[in-house]
């Protein structure tokens, strides 16, 4: 991996992002208004703090998953991965400079939703919000991540949707939110602890519940980056070998 031509990536990709206004409203405005909505939706503040802060680990790792598969593929399907690929540019400077761009667009959108989430809407954990912060973020990387690896899985952009709720569904049921994981049965628990939405819910939960969630955050959060991580790979040994 080449530090320069990745660096070039992430330049390539945030231009684009920030030419793309639609995608970027995707990314920075719809979680926030979703918050929004889910705040009119309850009428008990008890259980929207509740499920307005495990959002903050949902929402981003959806969002980030749909927008980088589709993007990815739009990539492959246009030519211009194969043309990039024909130059100096590794798989792995190309996946690492989409996961850094990427992670600085979910920064922006996790800095945008603790804000409304927190200030405006007025849900006030017990532990730092900011490490709220810091769980949405590594949670759209995950997200990221995840999304690059099931691109490589489709060809068309209509397939690449197709897989969030095949990855994303899951996760959704399983992770706590709607039914606490002890009450499951031991498959269903087994399962959940192979999910990384489930570790991002954990780290909130313990930041709604603990004054120092220091200690759950940074072991959730480090197993998120593993999840990450191991995408990241799987996503490099798994694209297509014409584009190569």
């Amino acid at each position: 991996m080449n530090v320069r031509i990745t660096l070039a990536t992430v330049k390539r990709v945030l231009q684009q992002l920030r030419a793309d206004h639609r995608t970027m409203g995707l990314i920075v405005m719809v979680p926030a208004l979703l918050i929004t909505l889910l705040y009119f939706v309850f009428n008990d503040a008890r259980v929207f703090d509740r499920i307005a802060l495990t959002m903050l680990g949902i929402l981003p790792m959806l969002v980030m998953f749909l927008v980088t598969s589709v993007a990815m593929l739009r990539e492959r399907t246009s030519g211009t991965l194969e043309r990039l690929l024909t130059t100096p540019l590794h798989r792995a400077d190309l996946l690492v400079g989409y996961a850094f761009a990427f992670a600085f667009a979910a920064f922006v959108q996790g800095l945008v939703l603790v804000v409304v989430t927190h200030w405006l809407l007025g849900v006030d954990p017990s532990g730092p919000i900011t490490w709220a912060l810091l769980v949405a973020v590594v949670g759209s990387i995950v997200g990221v991540a995840t999304g690059l690896l099931a691109s490589a899985f489709a060809r068309t952009e209509f397939q690449a949707v197709q897989f969030m709720p095949l990855v994303i569904g899951p996760q959704i049921f399983l992770c706590g939110l709607l039914a606490p994981r002890d009450g499951m049965p031991k498959v269903l628990h087994w399962l959940s602890d192979a999910l990384p939405m489930t570790y991002a819910v954990r780290a909130l939960q313990a930041i709604g519940a603990q004054t120092d969630p220091s200690g759950d955050v940074l072991r959730n959060g480090g197993v998120l980056a593993l999840f990450a991580v191991g995408a990241l790979a799987l996503a490099a040994l798994s694209m297509p070998r014409q584009t190569r």
